[in-house]
């Protein structure tokens, strides 16, 4: 099992001083602790992960301080870009960090994101594989087709060339079985998480998942986004984490909601006490969240689903120093795994 760091702060709304030192600290001590990669995501418009709304940017830093850690985006929301800016931007980022980068793509799911490309909106999933299709043909090297500024069809490359030959490419998926299988089909890995989706459920759109991969031809590799912080005592970081993470939660609610039901359905006895079901079971059952041995159990469950890495979400409320304590104890839950002790 790979472990490797994630980043989506509900943070940016907030006056901070340092606001990005979590990040480059985090991902120095991935580079140099042996975890796999660090992940950045795209997010506008809102204090819920607005601190990231362009993932190149975060990764050019984090590759200028690092040497050896892969670095992601988690997600690029493609349907809001050109293809030729995705392509440019990526390659700047494999080159500054000699050949790093791989890249999660986001059909996106805010109507307000796409302020930045309104009329992508409306057939966003299949704009997505259609930038995916083109950023692979632009990242090899090849031209494709635009019009110019007179309305002129012209073939167009982008430059610089990257470092790596192929992108290594992921598709994220909130839940939805067809975008697993869709993942597999174009030869992609699988970034998803387990808000609003049990083990069971997981178990059955990976099984999906990995048939339409060994079809296409591809290894495949999911990755599951899980959030975590540990330490020596499971009951003590139970109440530490507890205001944070329940923060966060109701934060994402509509994520963590099985249904249809909307937040507005709710009343507000009822929005905490969902908050506090969805605490107890995700500190309990799936988070990363206590001592070292409760997640090596939580890890070998992961293994158990079909889960190749766990990207290990960091930033949901805790103070900086506080999180870089917890990361030495993910050091040996990572050492663990290295060693065969954990996962598969």
């Amino acid at each position: 099992m790979e472990l490797s760091l994630f980043y989506f702060a509900n943070d940016s709304g907030s006056a901070e001083a340092d606001r990005y030192r979590l990040l480059l600290d985090g991902a120095r001590f991935a580079d140099e602790n042996g975890l796999a990669a660090v992940w950045t995501p795209e997010r506008h418009f809102h204090p819920f992960g607005g601190t990231y709304p362009n993932p190149s940017v975060t990764s050019a830093a984090i590759a200028a301080t690092t040497q050896r850690v892969k670095i992601r985006a988690g997600s690029v929301v493609a349907p809001l870009h050109h293809p030729l800016r995705i392509a440019e931007e990526w390659s700047v980022v494999d080159n500054i960090s000699g050949g790093r980068v791989g890249v999660s793509f986001a059909s996106g799911w805010h109507a307000t994101d796409f302020a930045l490309n309104p009329p992508a909106y409306a057939d966003r999933r299949t704009e997505m594989y259609q930038r995916i299709e083109q950023v692979r043909t632009l990242w090899r090297g090849e031209a494709i087709e635009v019009a110019d500024g007179a309305g002129t069809p012209v073939p167009v490359r982008s430059f610089p060339p990257p470092v790596q030959a192929e992108l290594p490419i992921w598709v994220a998926s909130v839940g939805d079985v067809e975008t697993f299988r869709s993942a597999g089909r174009i030869g992609a890995g699988l970034l998803t998480h387990l808000l609003g989706q049990t083990p069971e459920q997981l178990t059955e759109k990976i099984a999906e998942y990995r048939k339409a991969a060994a079809d296409a031809g591809a290894p495949g590799h999911v990755t599951v986004m899980v959030h975590t912080y540990l330490g020596e005592d499971t009951d003590e970081i139970r109440e530490l984490v507890r205001p944070s993470l329940s923060a966060y939660l109701r934060s994402s609610l509509g994520l963590i909601l099985a249904s249809d039901l909307s937040t507005g359905d709710l009343e507000p006895d009822e929005i905490d006490m969902l908050v506090e079901r969805a605490f107890e079971h995700y500190f309990d059952h799936v988070g990363l969240l206590g001592s070292v041995d409760k997640a090596e159990q939580v890890v070998a469950r992961l293994a158990e689903l079909g889960v190749d890495e766990i990207a290990c979400l960091i930033d949901f409320g805790l103070p900086t120093d506080t999180v870089m304590t917890g990361l030495t104890y993910l050091k040996r839950l990572q050492d663990a795994c290295a060693d065969g002790t954990s996962g598969r």
